[in-house]
């Protein structure tokens, strides 16, 4: 990410957040060995517009928002998990889209179909996020979710053709500079809001201190 030559004290703060934190936390498919390699495939530029055209996710945080952030993530990526939570805070600011696609094995394939199929997808996440995190291998598979399958599969491509080799994906628009930002792999909370140009999340307030008695 570029930064333009006058910058805030906020800026300034927010890169050493980033560069403070763990970023490149993802999880990668099994290196292709064949002779064409993912790389030949990796021939279109990362875009916001191209995204918003052929992906297809779900919406999580303030439907209006001018500010959209689309995530790229596998149903079976533990990094994943880890960006759903640390992105919940953040939601009253920002359009999240998650985009699921099937990197790691069949089950991510049948169960990010199972979340776009959902009559409310956001709810059938946290669940398959709370399995996830317990050990459960996350929701079963929803029977009659062909479409679904297909839809994950495109967004598997789009993915691929972007160059993006781990997972989750995070591409969107700094709130700040206007500048497209993209970023392979799980943050923090403090660290995600500062890599978009989002307000960090406020600290609760310290508990009072119990006086003697």
């Amino acid at each position: 990410m570029r930064f333009t030559p006058l910058l805030s004290s906020s800026t300034f703060l927010g890169a050493a957040v980033i560069s403070a934190a763990v970023l490149l936390s993802g999880c990668k498919e099994a290196p292709d060995t064949g002779a064409s390699g993912k790389a030949a495939a990796a021939s279109t530029p990362v875009s916001v517009a191209a995204i918003a055209a052929e992906a297809k996710g779900f919406t999580v945080g303030t439907p209006m928002s001018t500010r959209t952030v689309y995530v790229f993530f596998d149903a079976q990526c533990p990094h994943c998990t880890a960006l759903w939570e640390a992105a919940r805070p953040l939601k009253s600011q920002a359009r999240f889209v998650w985009i699921p696609v099937g990197l790691l094995n069949a089950t991510s394939t049948a169960q990010g179909a199972t979340l776009l199929a959902a009559a409310d997808p956001v709810a059938a996440m946290d669940e398959h996020e709370a399995s996830m995190r317990s050990g459960g291998g996350g929701i079963g598979a929803g029977a009659n979710t062909d479409a679904q399958k297909a839809f994950v599969a495109s967004n598997t491509a789009l993915l691929t053709r972007f160059g993006f080799a781990s997972i989750p994906s995070i591409v969107g628009t700094h709130a700040q500079t206007g500048e497209l930002v993209t970023r392979e792999g799980a943050m923090p909370t403090a660290a995600l809001a500062a890599f978009l140009g989002l307000q960090p999340p406020a600290l609760p307030a310290a508990s009072p201190a119990k006086q003697p008695t």
